[in-house]
């Protein structure tokens, strides 16, 4: 399957500081004009709505698909027969610039490793889908390296390489 939208993840174990990185990282693409979509994958069973609200109360009752509509958005909550893969939930995705993953680390795309030192050893990231390392330790690999604050750093990387800007 083709994608129209660039798709990169962002990789480290817990308390590496994805979530942290990933926020400044949005805040300068959308400084920058982009429509950015992001995904968190984990492995824990979640709660999307209050227990007794109205939406919950559909999805319990069955419903395959669920949306909120409200001022200002559209909350979305679908069922699968299992847990979808990363096609099928980057599919769900429209009307953005770029999709930002934040999990699925088996995925076939471009990944940002998060890496700081001491905290979490260094994830298993396949060479040929490394984009760039985010850490602060010394340079570890034969990619671009940044900051844990440098989003801007790697926004510029991004642009040049998978948003093809010059």
């Amino acid at each position: 399957m083709e994608r129209s939208v660039p798709v990169i993840g962002l990789a480290g174990f817990s308390g590496s500081g994805k979530t942290t990185f990933l926020e400044k990282l949005i805040v300068e693409l959308k400084r920058r004009g982009y429509r950015v979509g992001v995904i968190k994958h984990t492995h824990h069973p979640v709660e999307f709505d209050q227990p007794g609200k109205d939406t919950w109360r559909h999805a319990r009752a069955g419903a395959d698909a669920v949306a909120l509509a409200a001022p200002g958005g559209v909350w979305l909550g679908r069922k699968f027969e299992s847990e979808p893969g990363p096609e099928q939930v980057i599919s769900l995705i429209r009307g953005v610039d770029i999709i930002v993953i934040e999990g699925y680390k088996k995925g076939k795309w471009p990944k940002i490793e998060i890496y700081r030192y001491g905290a979490t050893e260094r994830p298993a990231v396949l060479e040929d889908e490394l984009l760039a390392v985010v850490t602060d330790a010394c340079p570890c690999a034969e990619v671009p390296h940044f900051g844990l604050d440098d989003a801007a750093g790697v926004a510029d990387l991004i642009e040049r390489i998978i948003m093809k800007k010059l």
